[in-house]
């Protein structure tokens, strides 16, 4: 395992993707992303109707910062292609493709998280988190009766330290669960569900849901609903946290958007098909 972790750039893609979990699940191309088109309803539903003991997989939920990372970034590039459910996080993607005649469903990660703690999740279910405080898994636990959360915090920046992604690695293998939630960004968040499939110990499936879990909790106040509706909620959060997300929306967000915006041209002229195969 350890060889796996700390050379993970050095190993040949196609041995990596030889590993990678199969998806029965069509898939849809837009702005260079990989999508599963489905509902939030429909997401929720698969993802509890999938075998906890299965092998680990990861659900993903990439929105127009993804569309620049993973331009510049092949590791993270290969997760997205890796992941089991791949889900719109971003209402502005989903209005660029319907400018190209896609209908691109949106499920983001927060309502996904939301529904499964409210219709799936049960409170002696074995349940692991890696990321957030201390105070969000108390929140948590408070408010859904939770009595078996397994927590681990890797240190910022984990994911270049070998040894602190060694130590996340075998803390879900030695924590058997149905969901772990990654409660960090991207693109950690996906590089390390990938580090967890590499290594081949662990089943269940990792939810790369960034904040998702301080929402819920109320710990992040949520946007108000005619920002959420319309598509301007990156706008609310941006305007409260400029310093920490400014990079996020106005860098790699509108980038993002131009690539949505081209890709939904060349749907419209015929240039290529959204659906691969």
């Amino acid at each position: 395992m350890a060889a796996d972790v700390a050379k993970w750039d050095d190993t040949d893609a196609g041995e990596q993707a030889a590993r990678q979990p199969e998806t029965p699940f069509r898939a849809v191309r837009f702005a260079g992303l990989r999508f599963t088109p489905m509902s939030v309803a429909e997401a929720t539903a698969a993802l509890a109707a999938r075998q906890q003991d299965a092998p680990f997989a990861a659900f993903v939920t990439p929105n127009a910062e993804h569309a620049w990372l993973r331009r510049h970034d092949p590791e993270f590039a290969r997760c997205g292609e890796a992941a089991w459910i791949s889900t719109n996080d971003s209402r502005v993607l989903r209005n660029a493709a319907l400018l190209g005649g896609l209908k691109l469903d949106f499920a983001p990660g927060a309502y996904v998280v939301r529904d499964l703690f409210r219709e799936v999740i049960r409170p002696d279910d074995a349940l692991t988190v890696i990321g957030g405080t201390d105070a969000t898994i108390a929140a948590l636990c408070e408010q859904f009766g939770l009595n078996r959360i397994a927590h681990h915090n890797p240190p910022m920046g984990f994911i270049h330290d070998p040894d602190a992604v060694r130590t996340a690695v075998d803390f879900v293998a030695a924590h058997p669960a149905r969901f772990v939630f990654v409660a960090m960004g991207p693109p950690q968040s996906e590089k390390f569900c990938q580090r967890v499939i590499s290594d081949g110990r662990s089943t269940g499936l990792g939810l790369c849901i960034g904040s998702s879990l301080t929402v819920i909790t109320g710990q992040m106040k949520a946007a108000p609903d005619i920002m959420e509706h319309t598509g301007f909620v990156w706008l609310y959060r941006l305007a409260r946290e400029p310093g920490r997300l400014w990079r996020r929306y106005l860098a790699r967000g509108l980038w993002g958007l131009g690539y949505g915006l081209w890709d939904a041209a060349r749907l419209r002229l015929g240039l290529r098909k959204a659906w691969p195969g």
